[in-house]
Formats: structure tokens, C-alpha cells, sequence
């Protein structure tokens, strides 16, 4: 291989990367949710965890560290929805991402 074809790759590669990157900071954000009182990340921990619970209400501490007391289904229901709706999209560009590398 010549250096303008080793040169080209490489660009190539980190811009797939910067992409990869940036799409992962876009839809991380929107793992974010503002409910009952308290900021809350949409994760399979804390839906497992709510999913896991029987309690009604039940205290929680938030992504600031505060201690919220909430709606335990009511929660589990919105951060499911979030998480399938952001996933979906996030893979959905991850997958035209890849088509273009």
C-alpha cells in the first residue's frame, strides 16, 4: 500500500470512530428522565431493580443523590418506554453508521 491509501484509512477509521463516539453522547442523554421529583437514567439496572420491587412506593436515590419517594410502577413503566424507544433509535443509526463504514 502507498501512504495516501494508509493516509485515507486512517481518516476513514477516526471518522467512524467520532461517529461511533457521538452517537453514543446523543443517546446516552436521552437515557435521562425528569419523574416524580427526581432525575432518573433509564438503565437495565434501575429497571430491573423497580421490576424486582413489590413496594408501591418506594424510596430511591436519584442521579443527584437525593432520596425521592415514588410511584414504584409508574416509574418502571416510563424508564421501560424511554429505554426500548432510545435503544431503538440509538441502534437503528448505529446500524446505517456501520453500512457506510
Amino acid at each position: 500500500m502507498d501512504t495516501k491509501q494508509l493516509i485515507i484509512e486512517a481518516k476513514a477509521r477516526f471518522n467512524h470512530n467520532a461517529a461511533k463516539a457521538y452517537i453514543k453522547d446523543k443517546y446516552e442523554s436521552k437515557l435521562t428522565v425528569a419523574d416524580q421529583g427526581g432525575l432518573w437514567v433509564a438503565n437495565p439496572e434501575m429497571i430491573s431493580f423497580l421490576s424486582s420491587s413489590t413496594i408501591l412506593e418506594i424510596v430511591i436515590i436519584d442521579t443527584y443523590s437525593n432520596p425521592v419517594k415514588v410511584n414504584r410502577a409508574a416509574l418502571l413503566t416510563k424508564l421501560e418506554k424511554t429505554y426500548h424507544y432510545v435503544m431503538e433509535q440509538w441502534q437503528n443509526e448505529w446500524a446505517a453508521l456501520e453500512k457506510k463504514r
